[in-house]
């Protein structure tokens, strides 16, 4: 419990003195945001405001992930795990994919940076290479970071994927959800704070899978995961780095997190969804995130099929703000739903070990 308190402290350490440092040399060197022309047009004030800063959440999670097992070896804590290793690398990688469309974006000086087909090359080589890796490094007990089953609190046994279609499922994941938080990332605060409450759930969820995991407590209802107690960590540097830059991003935002951050954090929940075995229960807990990325699908949709635009504009979180809501009152009802949806989730993964010890 000591490692995840610290992993989150350090992280928000690092995260909230960083982003202020970046708010200070991007605004020097005029490295600013580019607005979309047919967003809302109050967003237009906007312009100009330092992006990237997805660097500092990054920055943060990593080093409390690393520095909390550096505290940790006075408790004999053991080091870095396969499974949180992989996690945290598969949303580096993605990080450096939005990273680059940032740069490109920043460059030309407008809001289009990698074209969709090269965002997609970064994305499905990032998640074909995680997959890979999922299946390797086995444990003591043969409990490998990924299993090539689908899962919702536990693996679903009956059927076992092949390779390849596990990839495409892993592949799958990581596009929906960095793609997911990406577009939910439109309003100050609202990606950061939502994904804390995500989170949130998670440590949670990991650290009830620790301590009921089947390699110590082989009981009825125990859980087959392999580093249980590190992807805690993971989560907690997690939140405490989305925490440390929402002190800077909330409305009126000082910066932005970009697609250095939101891919990032995307690719952390997919991560995360693989390692934990919870693939299905992910899409409760993140509902916010499904959500906004259903929204921007069924306005394509509707709109090829019937020439009619289902909400004002995609995703709904404009649409709201189109129905003249406050930008505000938008981004805090958001959060509550995302409150309410990891509650949810917390609740059904309780339930689903109650219906299996009962």
């Amino acid at each position: 419990m000591r490692q995840i308190l610290f992993s989150a402290l350090i992280a928000l350490g690092v995260s909230i003195t960083l982003t202020p440092l970046l708010i200070k040399v991007f605004a020097a060197k005029r490295i600013g945001q580019e607005i979309r022309v047919d967003g809302p047009q109050s967003h237009q004030a906007k312009r100009g405001t330092p992006t990237m800063g997805g660097i500092a959440i990054l920055v943060g999670i990593w080093a409390g992930y690393l520095g909390s097992h550096l505290l940790g070896l006075r408790y004999d804590v053991e080091g870095p795990s396969a499974s949180g290793l992989l996690v945290l690398g598969l949303a580096t990688a993605l990080g450096i994919v939005g990273f680059l469309d940032d740069s490109i974006k920043l460059r030309n000086r407008r809001n289009l940076g990698l074209s969709a087909t090269g965002k997609y090359i970064g994305q499905f080589g990032a998640a074909v290479l995680f997959g890979i890796l999922a299946l390797r490094f086995p444990s003591s007990t043969g409990l490998t970071p990924g299993g090539r089953y689908l899962s919702y609190v536990r693996d679903y046994t009956v059927v076992t994927f092949g390779i390849v279609v596990f990839l495409l499922l892993v592949c799958f994941l990581v596009v929906a959800w960095s793609n997911a938080v990406n577009i939910t990332d439109g309003l100050d605060g609202l990606a950061a704070g939502s994904m804390a409450f995500a989170l949130g759930a998670y440590i949670i969820i990991t650290f009830w899978q620790y301590t009921n995991a089947c390699a110590t407590t082989p009981e009825i209802g125990c859980y087959n995961v392999r580093d249980p107690l590190d992807l805690a960590v993971v989560c907690a540097a997690g939140v405490g780095a989305c925490t440390g830059f929402l002190w800077w991003n909330a409305a009126p935002a000082k910066i932005f997190m970009g697609d250095t951050g939101s891919l990032a954090l995307g690719g952390l929940l997919a991560g995360l969804s693989i390692t934990t075995r919870t693939e299905l229960l992910m899409a409760v807990v993140g509902a916010l995130f499904f959500a906004e990325i259903l929204s921007v699908l069924l306005q394509i949709v509707v709109f090829r099929t019937t020439g009619n635009r289902l909400f004002k504009m995609a995703p709904f979180h404009h649409h709201f703000e189109l129905s003249n809501w406050a930008e505000t009152t938008v981004i805090i009802r958001f959060w509550l739903l995302a409150g309410i949806s990891a509650a949810v989730g917390l609740m059904l993964f309780y339930g689903e070990y109650l219906a299996a010890v009962g």
